[in-house]
């Protein structure tokens, strides 16, 4: 699955750059990627996304010094500095893509304003499906960072293709401080986007997947819009000791082996599903779903993909399970990416839009009270107004 990727905003950014580390890691070339801001330091800040690649905008505006958490001034820079941006992503190309692949943090003010106007030009432009991975803020965050969720999902979710949700309340690590919480989430945000990436990439040489699953199957599951969570699970090789006793005890050793990759696979894609998702939601409201296996080839197996798929149908509320797997040796783990596509059950949003109606109600309130307040300084002296 190659992605041209924009990492709008500071969260969006720092995610991005995290993610072409990875890429490079694994050495593969198939992320496209730039990131946008209208913090100078923000962009100065990352690491592995190269220099020509990171985009200031609003510098008239803001110097450079950002919009903080006002992303109606966000929406505004973005939608009068489109054509740079567009410029930009036209400069690398696009003819490779199979889709974009917006990241953003949606309580803050540059990327929760800016990535929805880019997701609209990039949808009325481009034929290659748009999909936003969006952060949405800890409740703890404040009542503004709710708001301001609330207005860039709503605008959002009219111009993506899906709109994959992240819960930072959701993913809270004892005894790590904010920041360190922050860092291990975008981790864990970039190991599922890198599987994600596998599909319908080419296989290592000499290898061969049991069931593959391609970039249209990726595509034909998130279409149609609407909010999608993803769960992820992984184990380690378990390498067993060969006996030294002989052919015999040797060949029953591999039975052992055999008989356990149908049950450690379906198992896997059990606590992918049922385990930490990135947002919190109710299976059963999914109308569609993906399975990826990820790991060296002798620890795959068909039975047990074919198995976890059936289990998987029976979960969710549709009838589409897609399932495949990406055989590599350039790993010591098994994993499984579960993709589950259009829910609808989510209480992180209901949560989310209580939250954003109060805070616009707080606001609309406060500014009344201001305003009367500075007009009444006036009240008792003798000044005319201009008119």
């Amino acid at each position: 699955m190659r992605f041209f990727a924009i990492g709008f905003g500071q969260a969006g950014g720092k995610i991005l750059d995290l993610f072409v580390e990875n890429e490079k890691l694994r050495g593969t070339e198939t992320l496209k990627a730039l990131a946008v801001n209208t913090a100078r330091t923000d962009l100065m800040g990352l690491k592995h996304i190269p220099m020509k690649n990171r985009i200031l905008i609003g510098q008239t505006i803001v110097k450079g010094h950002g919009v903080g958490t006002d992303n109606k001034l966000g929406a505004k820079i973005a939608q009068e500095e489109i054509e740079t941006v567009l410029q930009a992503i036209d400069e690398l190309g696009t003819h490779e893509i199979d889709a974009f692949l917006i990241i953003t943090g949606l309580g803050g003010g540059t990327g929760s304003g800016g990535s929805p106007v880019l997701a609209k030009y990039l949808s009325e432009m481009y034929s290659e499906p748009v999909y936003a991975v969006g952060i949405l803020p800890a409740p703890e965050e404040g009542k503004l960072y709710s708001l301001n969720a609330a207005r860039s999902m709503i605008t959002l979710l009219k111009y993506v293709d899906n709109l994959i949700l992240v819960d930072n309340g959701a993913w809270k690590f004892e005894g790590a401080s904010l920041k360190e919480s922050y860092t291990k989430i975008n981790e864990e945000i970039v190991r599922r986007l890198a599987v994600l990436a596998r599909a319908g990439e080419p296989i290592e040489e000499g290898l061969v997947g049991e069931m593959v699953v391609d970039s249209s199957e990726v595509i034909n599951t998130l279409r149609g819009g609407g909010i999608s969570s993803i769960g992820y699970a992984t184990m380690p090789i378990q390498q067993k000791k060969r006996s030294l006793f002989g052919f015999f005890k040797k060949k029953e050793d591999d039975m052992i082996i055999e008989d356990d990759k149908a049950t450690r696979i379906a198992t896997l894609v059990r606590k992918a599903t049922l385990g930490r998702l990135t947002v919190p939601c109710n299976v059963k409201s999914a109308e569609r779903a993906l399975v990826l296996i990820a790991g060296p080839p002798e620890y795959l197996d068909r039975k047990g993909l074919e198995k976890a798929k059936l289990w998987l149908e029976e979960q969710i509320a549709g009838v589409e399970v897609r399932a495949g797997d990406y055989p590599t040796r350039k790993t010591k783990h098994i994993a499984a990416l579960v993709v589950l596509a259009n829910v609808t059950d989510i209480p992180r949003v209901k949560q989310l839009q209580k939250l954003a109606a109060e805070a616009k109600e707080e606001v609309e309130i406060a500014e009344k009270e201001r305003i009367e307040k500075t007009i009444s300084l006036f009240e008792e002296e003798d000044i005319e107004p201009l008119f």
